[in-house]
């Protein structure tokens, strides 16, 4: 696997390709590369069974394709563990440079690596790390957005976005934080957390989708 190609495969894990069929324009605009390109790199995929193809619709992860999707996924997550815990880079700091080291990790380094950080079993921004053959634990995490007023709630995962973690940042949005959903205004209005100590936070209905929390049992 090339590193162009490990990216391609992970574009199309990250667009739905797990279960939908993704589309060459979606390609297209994901990786910043031509369409001549993308139809390219679909026909090489095409031959290692690592895609399946439904004309004038787009393309979809095999069994084997989404394998070395969540082997990728696993490389990714455990170094922003790494740059986190180890290096003290902030969650919006550590997706650039796990980018480009989980193009230059071994197997063999990888299970090293999450040896070394206990095993752990969620990303600085609360995603899942896959297991080492390339399967994934499903969470049952419900969106912000579907929350009803009142309920006391823990956040659990957030998008990955640097954009949106620097949002996050600013609000002083944590994971892990117990927080209650105290006032949500009304046709799509912002959203009020409010802390254990009374501390109020406000952020937009937006961000609320891209906010996966649990709630806590009264």
């Amino acid at each position: 696997m090339t590193p162009n190609k490990e990216d391609y495969i992970k574009a199309i894990y990250e667009l739905g390709g797990e279960q939908n069929v993704v589309s060459n324009k979606s390609l297209v605009k994901a990786l910043s590369v031509s369409a001549a390109s993308v139809t390219e790199m679909n026909g090489r995929l095409l031959k290692e069974n690592l895609l399946t193809h439904t004309p004038y619709q787009g393309v979809k992860l095999t069994e084997e394709g989404l394998r070395i999707a969540n082997k990728l996924i696993r490389k990714h997550r455990l170094w922003e563990v790494f740059l986190s815990e180890k290096l003290g880079y902030d969650w919006n700091e550590v997706h650039a440079d796990a980018d480009l080291l989980e193009h230059v990790s071994s197997d063999a380094l990888i299970e090293r690596l999450d040896f070394f950080l206990g095993e752990p079993k969620f990303d600085p921004h609360g995603g899942v790390i896959p297991n080492k053959d390339g399967t994934i634990e499903k969470v049952n995490h419900i969106p912000l957005v579907d929350i009803e007023v009142g309920t006391p709630l823990i956040i659990k995962e957030v998008d990955d976005q640097q954009e949106f973690l620097e949002y996050l940042l600013h609000k002083d949005v944590q994971l892990g934080k117990q927080y209650t959903l105290k006032n949500v205004e009304a046709y799509e209005g912002p959203l009020t957390l409010e802390t254990p100590e009374g501390n109020e936070t406000i952020i937009s209905h937006k961000a609320a989708f891209k906010i996966l929390v649990t709630e806590v049992l009264k």
